[in-house]
């Protein structure tokens, strides 16, 4: 399977009377048939905005397919690893894209306890579970309102996950909303209701080559992330409770750091992982504040990409479990060809009492917000 190629033919235009007109002068979103998942159909929404800036989404996973921004010479093209139908996805590939659900990352044994009961999760990574396990919300067909404003060519998908899916409790009706904002952003929404005490922890996959080549690795990209501290692992990945200053480590990127300058390290974090696939604590002046939490910059292109976020973590991957194999367990991309930057809640918070929580409860809101930002520097 190779990687997306190009646009669908759009069967629809959802905004009416503009049919015809420049997508660098209108925006717009159209619709197109992708495929079948579980008996029902896949659709993909195509939002443009008035730059000519395209992200393409389907309702299997409510996945981020493509994404088309410009280098610093103007030239548009894709600069997240995707796949041109659905078949890749319905195989197995890790995530690419996808709304992770009902909660992100790890937790520790598949297990946690909630209001004195606890709870058992599919084990689908080693002894943990993993985005929401074996059937996460990636995996899952949403329903899709297309919208428009004043700020861009909008989508908002709708899931209700039943009360005992993947081992969680309670009903959860979540949504998720992206627009591709005239400023040249893609905003990601985020809400959700539940009628049982719950935890959630809601993010997006989508693996980014801001290239657009992606033969290329992404180690030679420059990362800046808003961070003093991060979250120490044992070797599954599950985080042992403590905060650890950044300074002096491989995982201090307070000044534009190469991918590559550290990524190979002598260093037991980095080993359990083959690379990086970590949490780092952003800089917030309070709980749920929008800051900055990472910048990543291509230098042979001049694209460059803020990642904004009211979450309190950023698991930043680069791309060490992909293997270039065919799709199913692996990966059609090669290793190191795509990097993540998952705005989150900490690994395994509900059985890390000192982290944020993750608890949602009744007639309570879930509400979180992603902005990445995208431009072309000189």
């Amino acid at each position: 399977m190779k990687p997306l190629k190009g646009l669908l033919l759009a069967v629809s235009v959802i905004v009416a009377g503009q049919a015809g007109l420049a997508k660098s002068a209108t925006p717009h979103v159209q619709q197109a048939p992708f495929g079948e998942a579980d008996g029902t159909s896949v659709q993909i929404y195509t939002l443009t905005n008035k730059s000519g800036l395209e992200a393409r989404i389907m309702t299997y996973g409510a996945t981020l397919v493509s994404l088309k921004t410009p280098d610093r010479d103007g030239k548009l093209a894709n600069i997240v690893l995707g796949f041109d139908s659905i078949d890749p996805y319905l195989a197995g590939v890790p995530y690419y894209g996808a709304t992770i659900g009902r909660f992100g990352n790890r937790i520790a044994n598949g297990r946690f306890t909630l209001g004195g009961k606890e709870y058992q999760l599919p084990q689908n990574d080693g002894t943990n579970s993993l985005h929401g396990g074996t059937k996460g919300f990636d995996k899952r067909i949403w329903s899709a309102v297309p919208f428009e404003n004043k700020q861009g060519p909008g989508l908002k998908l709708t899931y209700v996950s039943a009360d005992g899916e993947a081992g969680y409790p309670g009903k959860l009706t979540v949504r998720v909303s992206y627009q591709l904002r005239n400023d040249n952003s893609l905003a990601i929404d985020y809400w959700a209701k539940a009628d049982k005490p719950t935890v959630i922890n809601l993010t997006n996959h989508t693996y980014f080559n801001l290239s657009a080549d992606f033969a290329h690795s992404i180690v030679d990209e420059i990362v800046t992330i808003n961070a003093d501290k991060f979250t120490p692992v044992n070797s599954v990945l599950i985080p042992t409770g403590d905060l650890r200053n950044v300074e002096g480590t491989p995982f201090d990127f307070r000044k534009p750091t190469e991918i590559g300058a550290r990524i190979n390290a002598d260093e037991e974090q980095i080993r359990f992982a083959h690379g990086y696939d970590d949490n780092w604590v952003l800089n917030q002046p309070k709980h749920g504040a929008m800051v900055l939490a990472a910048t990543v910059n291509d230098p042979v292109s001049g694209r460059e990409v803020d990642t904004f976020t009211t979450e309190p973590g950023l698991q930043f991957y680069t791309g060490n479990f992909q293997n270039g194999k065919p799709a199913g367990a692996g990966s059609v991309f090669a290793y190191r060809t795509g990097l993540t930057l998952e705005t989150q809640h900490f690994p395994d918070s509900p059985n890390q009492p000192a982290f944020p929580s993750t608890v949602l409860r009744p007639g309570k809101v879930f509400a979180s917000h992603t902005v990445f930002a995208f431009k072309a520097v000189k």
